[in-house]
């Protein structure tokens, strides 16, 4: 079989050995002669992979006590929702960062919730920067923004600090490096970019600090039933469960989140540098605020577009056009894509110079 480089920005890329397990499962799961997409998620062999999952978790991101792990259907999409009816008080205020559209979809759906106040934006500048130097007011709930913007390619460098709750979803570049969750209150993550296939979401949430808004939030969507009932409120996303399960197994064996930063940075760098050394080329965000997982980057001339598309094509790559909001090319380097594939990629835009 060829080997496609697959640059996809969600969902996405995942190792080979997760993907040969979980095919395996398909057929017959634990020796049990039952697909994992049969049996029941009460049984025990899935409740010992939910466990599994939940506890690999708070061990690759070394997780504080007084913190709970849950899985969740529904997209991070819905977590707008949950962030907000969880944690946006009634008669309360929340302050939002706009970096793109996911933060601009998660500010739409709190504003449903309660009164929303969104501090800083770079929407002036078709979100090609991160906001710096905005004032934090002192009577909200919770902060929110959003880690990685995965259409944009721009990436947050530090923690916002805020004496006040602090809510992130870091459904794009979780996993690709090691965080301190005990600055963050509510973390939660589509799973379809470092974790796993899409139909999953991952939640990090202080429980001491639910059951504190006054709203009625309808049961499905409060993450107190889900923690009680261990992820099983409902019947949980099975198959994505296990595949999040296999995927931080091999994350753990890889050397966890710092080895995976040490090569997600070796990756970007590589492709950052080609980026700005090729005259053909150039990146479309601040340079300081350049994305390790999702390099956005056009062509300064059009005129090369045809033969550059011929080049990466040629090449067996997968997945580079750019969002139809920004152009040009996007490539998304998540954790399982291998340093080599952006190596035939660079190569790509090396041969268009010589021949352009």
């Amino acid at each position: 079989m060829t080997k496609v480089h697959n640059f996809s920005a969600g969902p996405c890329i995942l190792a080979p050995q997760v993907i040969k397990k979980a095919s395996e499962a398909v057929i017959n799961f634990n020796n049990l002669n039952l697909s994992l997409l049969e049996i029941s998620h009460r049984s025990d062999d899935f409740v010992e992979v939910m466990d599994k999952a939940r506890n690999l978790v708070k061990k690759v991101l070394n997780v504080p006590e007084g913190y709970e792990v849950i899985y969740l259907g529904g997209g991070a999409s819905l977590g707008f929702t949950i962030a907000a009816l969880n944690f946006l008080k009634v008669g309360g205020k929340a302050a939002y960062i706009n970096t793109g559209t996911w933060a601009s979809g998660a500010i739409k759906e709190a504003k449903k919730i309660g009164a929303v106040e969104v501090i800083a934006s770079s929407e002036d500048k078709n979100f090609s920067y991160i906001p710096k130097g905005y004032t934090i007011p002192k009577d909200i709930d919770y902060l929110h923004y959003t880690s990685n913007n995965t259409i944009f390619g721009t990436q947050f460098k530090s923690i916002p600090k805020t004496d006040s709750l602090l809510i992130c979803d870091m459904s794009s570049d979780i996993f690709s490096k090691p965080i301190d969750v005990s600055k963050f209150d509510l973390i939660y993550a589509g799973a379809q970019k470092n974790l796993g296939p899409a139909g999953s979401t991952l939640y990090i949430v202080k429980k001491e600090l639910l059951g504190k808004t006054g709203n009625s939030i309808p049961s499905m969507l409060d993450l107190s039933n889900h923690i009680a009932k261990d992820s099983m409120y409902n019947t949980p996303p099975v198959f994505p469960v296990y595949v999040n399960m296999l995927t931080l197994e091999w994350l753990v064996e890889l050397g966890g989140v710092k080895e995976m930063g040490r090569i997600n940075a070796e990756k970007a760098s590589t492709l950052y540098n080609e980026i700005d050394r090729n005259p053909l080329f150039k990146g479309v965000v601040e340079k300081e605020d350049r994305s390790e997982m999702n390099v956005t980057f056009v062509l300064n001339n059009e005129a090369h577009k045809d033969r550059f598309d011929q080049l990466w094509k040629k090449a067996n790559i997968n997945g580079i056009e750019g969002h139809r909001s920004v152009g040009g090319y996007r490539a998304s380097i998540y954790n399982a894509l291998p340093l080599e594939s952006v190596k035939v990629l660079v190569e790509a835009m090396k041969e268009l110079e010589k021949t352009a």
